[in-house]
C-alpha cells in the first residue's frame, strides 16, 4: 500500500498552504447539521497554524452541484461553522486571508473533469499543498489529484491515520477477521466482495445485496469458495416499499411473491452477532435493511450493538453505518470510524486511489 508523505514532516513556516478538507456535510435550514467531518480536519488546520504558516486556504465540494454555483450546496454556513469550532475567523472565499474556505469547487465545472487550468488556478494560491479529504481521494479531481500534481504535496493527519488504520485490514490482520456488508445494489461492489472473501474469515451479507448474492449462484459459489460466507436465515418482509406496509418475519427463501426483503431478521441478527463476537478483527460497510424506516432498523441496530461489543480491532466505513453506529451512540466503542464509504472500499478492493496516489511516498 502506498504510504504518502505526511504534513508533520513539511516545512510551512511562512509559506500558503492550500489544503483540501471534506467538509461534504449535512445543512438543514442554513446551517450545519453534523459536523463531525469539520472536527476530523481540525488537527491539520490547528498543526499548520501552530507551525505558522503565512496562510492555509481550505477548499472542498459540498453534494452534487452541476458544476455551476447553486446556493444550496455553498459552503458558507460550513465556514462559519469551522470558525465556530477553531474560535478564530474562517474568511469566506477570500484567498488572500490567512485563514479561509473557498466556495464549493464543484461550481467550478473544472474540477470533476480535472481541469489542468482549474487546478493550475487552485495552485496559484499557494506554495504546497496538503490533502486531509480520505473520503475524496479515489476521484481523480483537479482538487483532490490535479493540484497534487503542481505544487509539493503531502497527506494530512486525518488522510495519514485513515490509511495507517485500513491497512490493518489488508496487511496480516488478526484473525478471526469478519467482514459484514450491507446496502442496497451488489454490481458496483463485486469486485470488494470478491477481495473480502480472501481477506476475511467470514464473510456477513445483508441488505438488498443479499438477495442479489443469493440470487446469483456463481457469485455466490466464488464467495463461499473462499470464506464462510452467511446470508440470511430469515428477513423481515414487507408488502410495499413504504414505512407503514404490512411486514412479517419470513424465512429468506420464502418471500411472499410481490413482497420486498426490507430487514433481517431475528434468526439473523443472532446468527450475525454470534460470528461477530468472535472476532478479532472486523469490517462493516452498509445497513441490513432500511434502517431509516424505525420497524425495518432492528438488523442494521443489532449488527452495530455486536460490532460495538466485539472485543477486536474494529473498522466501520459508509455514511449509512457511520450515521447507524453515531445515531445509537456506539461510535467511541468502535476502534476506527472511517470518513470514506467508497474511498475504504476500494482501498481494500486493492484500487488505487487518485488522490493518495499523487502524493510522494513517505
Amino acid at each position: 500500500m502506498h504510504m504518502p508523505r505526511s504534513v508533520r514532516d513539511a516545512e510551512v513556516t511562512g509559506r500558503r498552504v492550500l489544503v483540501r478538507v471534506d467538509f461534504n456535510v449535512p445543512l438543514e435550514d442554513g446551517r450545519v447539521a453534523d459536523d463531525t467531518r469539520i472536527q476530523a480536519a481540525l488537527p491539520t488546520i490547528e498543526l499548520l497554524l501552530d507551525r505558522r504558516a503565512a496562510a492555509v486556504v481550505m477548499c472542498s465540494h459540498l453534494g452534487r452541484p452541476k458544476g455551476e454555483p447553486d446556493s444550496r450546496y455553498s459552503l458558507r454556513p460550513v465556514a462559519d461553522r469551522a470558525a465556530e469550532l477553531l474560535g478564530r475567523t474562517v474568511a469566506f472565499d477570500e484567498p488572500t486571508s490567512q485563514l479561509c474556505l473557498l466556495e464549493n469547487t464543484r461550481f467550478h465545472p473544472g474540477e470533476t473533469a480535472n481541469d489542468p487550468a482549474y487546478a493550475r488556478e487552485l495552485a496559484g494560491l499557494a506554495d504546497l499543498y496538503v490533502n486531509d479529504a480520505f473520503g475524496s481521494a479515489h476521484r481523480a479531481h483537479a482538487s483532490t489529484e490535479g493540484v497534487a500534481r503542481l505544487l509539493p504535496a503531502y497527506a494530512g493527519l486525518l488522510l495519514e491515520r485513515e490509511l495507517a488504520e485500513l491497512s490493518r485490514l489488508v496487511q496480516k490482520p488478526e484473525q478471526p477477521f469478519v467482514a459484514i456488508v450491507g446496502g442496497a445494489k451488489v454490481e458496483d461492489k463485486i469486485g470488494v466482495l470478491e477481495r473480502l472473501a480472501e481477506l476475511a474469515d467470514a464473510l456477513l451479507v445483508g441488505g438488498k445485496m443479499a438477495d442479489d448474492v443469493r440470487a446469483d449462484g456463481e457469485l455466490r459459489s466464488r464467495l463461499a469458495g473462499r470464506c464462510a460466507l452467511e446470508l440470511p436465515l430469515d428477513v423481515v418482509a414487507a408488502s410495499a416499499f413504504e414505512r407503514d406496509a404490512e411486514a412479517e418475519i419470513v424465512p429468506a427463501d420464502a418471500v411472499p411473491g410481490g413482497w420486498l426483503s426490507l430487514d433481517i431478521g431475528p434468526r439473523t441478527c443472532e446468527s450475525f452477532a454470534e460470528r461477530i463476537a468472535t472476532a478479532r478483527t472486523v469490517f462493516w460497510n452498509g445497513p441490513m435493511g432500511v434502517f431509516e424506516w424505525p420497524r425495518f432498523a432492528g438488523g442494521t441496530e443489532a449488527v452495530a450493538e455486536a460490532v460495538a461489543g466485539c472485543p477486536g480491532f474494529t473498522v466501520v466505513g459508509g455514511g449509512d453505518s457511520v450515521r447507524a453506529v453515531e445515531e445509537l451512540g456506539l461510535a467511541e466503542r468502535i476502534g476506527w470510524v472511517s470518513t470514506g464509504g467508497g474511498a475504504s472500499l476500494e482501498l481494500l478492493e486493492g484500487r488505487e486511489l487518485p488522490g493518495v496516489a499523487a502524493i510522494p511516498a513517505a
